[in-house]
């Protein structure tokens, strides 16, 4: 499991009104115990869009990357983690 240190958040901009409903891209610095498969030397970084949609609000595409470079690192959120950055972007979106 991991915490969230810090964050980022914006909203990204649709000028041509193609995709349906609101979208923010997160940008979180996060703090991981060096005993989890996750860790990673330089810093964890985890880059989440979330779409706002007519009561519908859900991640659409989350990724890792290192903290130092922003390499990818291929790894997936457990279904608690999910929920636990869910629930914090839900807050935070705003």
């Amino acid at each position: 499991m991991f915490k969230i240190k810090e964050f980022t958040v914006e909203t990204i901009a649709d000028p041509f009104k193609i995709l349906v409903g609101d979208r923010y891209e997160f940008i979180m610095d996060l703090e991981v115990e060096e005993d989890d498969e996750l860790f990673h030397d330089e810093g964890v970084i985890l880059r989440v869009i979330y779409v706002v949609d007519e009561g519908t609000e859900k991640i659409v595409k989350h990724e890792f990357q290192t903290g130092d470079a922003g390499k990818y690192i291929d790894f997936e959120m457990e279904d608690d983690e999910l929920e636990m950055v869910a629930a914090f972007c839900k807050v935070n979106f705003a």
